[in-house]
């Protein structure tokens, strides 16, 4: 999963993203660069650590998250570089960074729900962009029937130009189809990272903005980026201690993930074996045939059925053998649902 960080300058994005990642990139600008700085990170789950002292593998491989920290604007008052949106689109989801803490350098108080507006003006003037451009090649190619294109994107622009996402619209998978290579910005879930100082932390949301993310489905994360960053740094021991001092029982970074799995729906199934413990995320409601496609689109294309067990079964009996002794296995169709820690073996033939 990529999740890219965006939001005003001096917004604290690249501090959140520091603390994110445990890096130390440069924060107050991107030195004239253009790209967004990358970096991978491991979903920490202890689940992952449980099965592996049952089966004992080789390796053991947790989710991992992308995180990209885009350069701000070279416009002041903008959030969106013109020169990232490709790379932006690429994204499965956005988190904004919304400054809420003074800044010294500004004549102004932070302006959170000024800040969430605009941010959303902008998404939705690029997305309206993308669809001026392609109506305009619609018309004017002939001989081509692009009237249910046309049709779908003329509903879409209407959405936009009465100021409205396109994350809040829903769409049958024929039309999902035709959307998905336009990537719009305003479809993409988003998170909101309210940057805060260390006082205000144990606050509650002020009522706009907490209104504000209630209307519009979004999922808020407070942080105080600048006290994550330095803890971030730390060595485990030491973390564990300054976390526990703040009344913190969680860093920035496990908060965040947890946060963006609940929004976005995602739950992780396991394989266990000598080779290798492995977490794979997938949405959740995913069919046991398309999870499989997770692992690779041959065991999907060749998908005969999955055995199932439990994350809370395979611990209890200590493993494949004794669940299977226990009755504990089961074995499902393509049609099954995958839950959240289900430990699965596929048999499939290509």
């Amino acid at each position: 999963m990529k999740v890219g960080l965006v939001g005003f300058p001096r917004a604290g994005k690249t501090t959140l993203y520091n603390a994110l990642t445990g890096l130390s990139a440069a924060v107050g600008g991107f030195d004239g660069k253009r790209e967004a700085a990358m970096a991978v990170v491991k979903v920490p789950d202890p689940r992952v650590d449980a099965l592996s002292e049952i089966v004992h593998p080789k390796e053991k491989k947790y989710a991992e998250i992308t995180f990209l920290d885009f350069p701000p604007s070279q416009e002041r008052k903008a959030a969106l570089e013109a020169q990232s949106l490709a790379q932006m689109r690429e994204v499965d989801a956005l988190a904004q960074v919304v400054m809420a803490f003074p800044d010294p350098l500004a004549n102004e108080p932070p302006a959170p729900l000024r800040d969430l507006d605009g941010f959303q003006a902008e998404l939705i003037l690029a997305d309206l962009a993308v669809i001026e451009k392609r109506m305009e090649r619609i018309r004017k190619e002939t001989g081509k029937d692009h009237k249910r294109e046309s049709d779908l994107l003329a509903r879409c622009q209407q959405t936009l130009e009465d100021e409205r996402p396109l994350r809040g619209l829903g769409f049958p998978p024929e039309e999902e189809n035709l959307l998905s290579g336009f990537a719009f910005l305003s479809r993409k879930p988003l998170l909101v990272v309210y940057n805060t100082d260390e006082t205000a932390l144990p606050e509650p949301l002020p009522s706009e903005v907490a209104d504000y993310a209630r209307a519009e489905s979004l999922t808020v994360v407070p942080v105080c980026g600048k006290l994550e960053m330095e803890i971030a740094q730390l060595e485990d021991g030491e973390r564990a201690e300054f976390l526990s001092d703040l009344g913190l029982s969680e860093t920035a970074r496990d908060r965040f993930i947890r946060h963006a799995y609940g929004h976005l729906r995602l739950i992780s199934f396991f394989t266990a074996g000598p080779t290798e413990v492995r977490a794979w995320t997938i949405a959740r409601d995913t069919a046991a045939v398309h999870a499989a496609g997770k692992i690779h689109s041959d065991i999907e294309r060749g998908f005969i059925r999955a055995e199932v067990i439990s994350y809370d079964d395979y611990v209890e009996h200590r493993g494949e053998a004794g669940c299977r002794s226990a009755g504990k296995l089961r074995l499902e169709g393509k049609d099954y649902v995958v839950r959240d820690g289900d430990v699965m073996h596929i048999r499939f033939n290509v």
